[in-house]
């Protein structure tokens, strides 16, 4: 049952801190752990392909696009199977699956062997479990803890991402100086390891999933499009995922060819570009601690588009860049966006976990991932194919304004007229007139 720790009230009749839940500390602390290791792979991964492989930046868009293409390929299929699982026991399978996977980089390196076409194998295999592991985690979040405790929970998680996200690098790029880019990419199979472990850890059972009464199981494709389904019909849901299928789409675009317009264009040394990306995550940092607060004062609904339409315009000084201390324009523009992408992101997160059925919460996540991290294997391709015919500094143009205008989803959306988004049976405030419930 969600929440059998937290749950509880004290005699006082408060419930207990999230931070005395063992069962979220364990989850909470093997991501953080797991996070960290991605993040050095973030920027490990197209170094290795850069540095030691001499890719062209096409060949990094299509590693970009390997990387996230099981989003488009298996996600629906993922969420009818998750549903259909234990979930805990998926995430640590995936986890170990990882750890082996990841592993074989600075193996083949070590050895002599190391090429192209295994980066390739190796992103499209890492890609295949993570989306496994991300669709499960996102089920799983509600069997540990309450309603009205995600918005907490996703904002610890979504900040412990950012520092991952500001450390790893960081700490990626002080490893690249030592061992190279592919032996950084150990302490990475070693953290899903580390999670594996946290996982087993954890006590909390999941309810058994009642039998049907015909005692015949849903085939894969009806629930597929259960899935899918109820985001269409969900107005808030339908714009959240245009938002953020949009904003990937173009973002993967900077993710991808940062690391070679500034290692190629403004001639950055490897660990340098590990720290300005390090730099630009703190906006995630201080979006995960404020979003509760911004919540609050604002509105969950009302503060989603403004950080979107206004709050990420900075944005548009990435590709401003330059030489000495003008390279800083980068990791501003990535603070704006990743505050902004983490204040939007907690409270559209916590809706889908709240609002929808907990026995279709995987379909349901899967189908909104499908849509939104299936824009990342074109985004990479495309952003790959543009450096190519324009440049690599034009297309980061392009993908700063396309990312910018991504906002307008949630503007032009249910979301205006509200100040809070509605949580599970928590009424929301119209602002300025009514819009279609569920």
């Amino acid at each position: 049952m969600a929440g059998d720790t937290i749950g509880r009230m004290t005699d006082d009749g408060k419930r207990p801190s999230i931070l005395r839940h063992r069962e979220f500390l364990l989850l909470w602390g093997g991501q953080t752990v797991s996070e960290m290791g991605s993040q050095i792979t973030v920027l490990a991964l197209p170094l290795v392909a850069v540095v030691l492989l001499d890719a062209s930046a096409f060949q990094v868009g299509l590693l970009a696009a390997a990387e996230t293409s099981a989003y488009l390929l298996v996600a629906l299929p993922a969420g009818a199977i998750v549903d259909r699982v234990a979930k805990r026991r998926l995430m640590i399978w995936c986890d170990l699956a990882l750890f082996l996977v990841i592993g074989s980089v600075p193996f083949a390196y070590a050895v002599g062997v190391l090429t192209l076409a295994q980066l390739y194998v190796v992103a499209l295999m890492s890609s295949v479990f993570s989306v496994f592991f991300s669709v499960a985690y996102q089920a799983y979040l509600p069997v540990l803890l309450d309603r009205d405790q995600l918005m907490e929970g996703n904002g610890k998680l979504a900040a412990s991402r950012s520092v991952a996200q500001i450390a790893g690098p960081s700490t990626g790029a002080g490893l690249v100086t030592l061992v190279g880019a592919a032996g950084a990419m150990a302490a990475d199979a070693l953290s899903f390891a580390l999670s594996a472990c946290s996982l087993t850890a954890i006590r909390a059972r999941e309810a058994r999933r009642p039998r049907a009464e015909t005692g015949r199981r849903p085939t894969l494709r009806s629930q597929i499009r259960e899935g899918l389904d109820y985001v269409v019909r969900d107005p808030i849901l339908r714009n959240s995922v245009a938002f953020n299928g949009t904003a990937n789409f173009f973002v993967i675009m900077v993710e991808t060819l940062g690391p070679v317009f500034l290692i190629r264009t403004l001639h950055l040394r490897p660990g340098l570009v590990g720290l300005l990306l390090a730099l630009g995550a703190v906006g995630g940092v201080a979006g995960g601690v404020a979003a509760r607060y911004l919540a609050q004062k604002f509105g969950s609904a009302r503060i989603s588009w403004i950080a979107m339409t206004v709050l990420s315009l900075p944005g548009l000084l990435i590709p401003l860049a330059g030489s000495g201390w003008w390279v800083l324009l980068f990791g501003i523009g990535w603070i704006s966006w990743t505050f902004s992408s983490t204040v939007a992101s907690i409270s559209l997160t916590s809706y889908r976990q709240a609002a929808c059925p907990a026995d279709m919460l995987g379909r349901v996540s899967a189908a909104a991932r499908w849509i939104t991290w299936g824009t990342l294997p074109l985004g990479g391709l495309a952003g790959g194919a543009l450096a190519t015919a324009l440049g690599v500094q034009s297309t980061l143009w392009i993908a700063v304004v396309g990312g910018c205008c991504a906002g307008l989803w949630l503007f032009f959306s249910p979301l205006r007229g509200l100040r809070d988004i509605p949580l599970g049976n928590l009424e929301p405030e119209p602002v300025g007139g009514t819009v279609e419930q569920r």
